[in-house]
């Protein structure tokens, strides 16, 4: 494929996921209102945070009645993951001085996997720029369309948006789940949650659910202790071996 042609592709795909995530957006405006939010408000969460997760959960957490530390402290720990994907960019942009601002304020699902997926240097900072920029765009347009349609409506919850955040989080957990553990993990978390969901204060449970993964995910995974075991053995084979 020559330049002209991964060019046109990676504009088509970039505009396709703006379109689509714009559309997203329109029930994260609606909930946020709904949420007590004002549209003001509401509209701030995108042009500043703008992370659908971390927004979605600050919202939902609200929403349920619970306090504004347990919902900032939720999407901090969603938004986390940015971070990483910062570290990998940082090698595939090269950007510098203030751009690097503005580069870290399109960090998110979609741009990097446009950019990590392209084969050519240009491809990936392009597929990036693109991604970045048309999601930001219509990301902050579908939030104020929602955010302005949901005042015409005298309770948003009844036409069943409110379901929209939990269906956003299987959205972009299901596919994660590729494997045996992951699934347990999922399981395991899903499980504390709803556990715990009589005992502690709203938006509590997300947290606990968070710390599931996380200690999950701090022990070797199976094949990595199936490695260590391979390891571990290899010196008694070969002492097999000699004698």
């Amino acid at each position: 494929m020559d330049w002209a042609d991964e060019r046109r592709a990676v504009l088509r795909d970039a505009l396709g996921i703006g379109v689509a995530t714009g559309a997203y957006a329109l029930s994260f405006g609606a909930l946020g209102t709904a949420a007590g939010l004002s549209v003001t408000q509401t509209c701030a969460t995108s042009v500043l945070m703008f992370t659908g997760a971390s927004q979605y959960a600050l919202v939902g957490i609200l929403g349920a009645g619970g306090s504004p530390l347990a919902g900032a402290a939720t999407a901090v720990l969603l938004g986390a993951r940015n971070a990483l994907y910062g570290l990998r960019l940082s090698q595939v942009l090269g950007v510098r001085g203030g751009w690097r601002l503005v580069a870290a304020q399109l960090v998110l699902d979609e741009s990097s996997a446009m950019a990590v997926g392209r084969a050519s240097p240009l491809g990936a900072r392009l597929g990036f720029w693109a991604t970045g920029l048309a999601v930001y765009l219509l990301w902050n347009l579908g939030t104020l369309l929602g955010a302005l349609g949901a005042q015409a409506l005298p309770d948003p919850r009844a036409l069943g948006l409110d379901a929209a955040a939990p269906a956003a989080f299987l959205a972009l957990m299901a596919p994660r789940l590729t494997g045996r553990e992951p699934w347990l993990v999922a399981s395991a978390a899903g499980l504390v949650a709803m556990a715990s969901v009589p005992l502690v204060p709203a938006g509590v449970p997300v947290l606990l659910a968070a710390l599931v993964a996380v200690v999950a995910g701090a022990r070797p995974s199976r094949a990595a202790r199936r490695e260590e075991r391979r390891g571990a053995s290899a010196p008694g084979r070969r002492e097999e071996a000699r004698r």
